[in-house]
């Protein structure tokens, strides 16, 4: 929880710009190789983002965290990344906001 509070905005934008604005960022591609979709799953808050074949995002956190930015496990069709930080944002390869959810 040390992280929370540290990281917390005191005006509590926690937008995709908002996150980004907290500075001291650390980005994880993310790509599937695969030949299906794979699902991305975003922790703490459990958001979900779905990579179709061939595509990459960055997966990036924000603020200060305690020993290392991520966790990630990959089971089957679905990679989980824990942002220690408590904030990360998920980006295409230009920088620009992925969208979450399912897309078809």
């Amino acid at each position: 929880m040390e992280p929370l509070r540290a990281n917390m905005p005191a005006d509590k934008d926690i937008s995709f710009e908002g996150i980004r604005s907290m500075g001291n960022p650390v980005p994880l591609l993310v790509q599937n190789d695969g030949t299906g979709v794979l699902q991305l799953w975003l922790e703490p808050f459990g958001q979900d983002y779905w990579l179709n074949p061939g595509e990459s995002v960055y997966v990036t956190s924000y603020g200060m965290w305690n020993d290392h930015p991520f966790e990630v496990v990959h089971e089957q069709d679905c990679i989980t990344v824990w942002a220690t930080s408590w904030f990360a944002t998920v980006s295409d390869l230009s920088g620009a906001e992925f969208p979450a959810g399912s897309r078809s």
